[in-house]
C-alpha cells in the first residue's frame, strides 16, 4: 500500500487520473489476501455515488445497504 500511494503521490506516471490532483491524502484504505479480491473491490466502489463512498470513508458501514438503493420520491 504504502508503495502504490507512493507511485500516485510522485505522479510516476503522467497518464493516470492522480496525476493532476496532487497532493494526495489516503482517506480508505482494505487489505486483501488476494489481487484479484483488491481488483474487484476497487472497481466495485469505483461505480458508487459519492454519498456510498464518503460513508465507507467515515466507516459508517451500516449505511451502504441503504445508500445503495435508489430513492424514489
Amino acid at each position: 500500500m504504502e508503495r502504490r500511494f507512493a507511485e500516485h503521490e510522485t505522479g510516476e506516471n503522467p497518464n493516470c487520473y492522480t496525476h493532476k490532483r496532487r497532493p494526495l491524502q489516503l482517506v480508505f484504505c482494505e487489505r486483501f489476501t488476494d489481487v484479484n479480491q483488491a481488483i474487484a473491490f476497487e472497481k466495485q466502489v469505483k461505480g458508487w455515488r459519492r454519498a456510498k463512498k464518503e460513508a465507507l470513508i467515515n466507516g459508517n458501514w451500516d449505511l451502504l445497504p441503504k445508500l445503495s438503493k435508489t430513492a424514489k420520491n
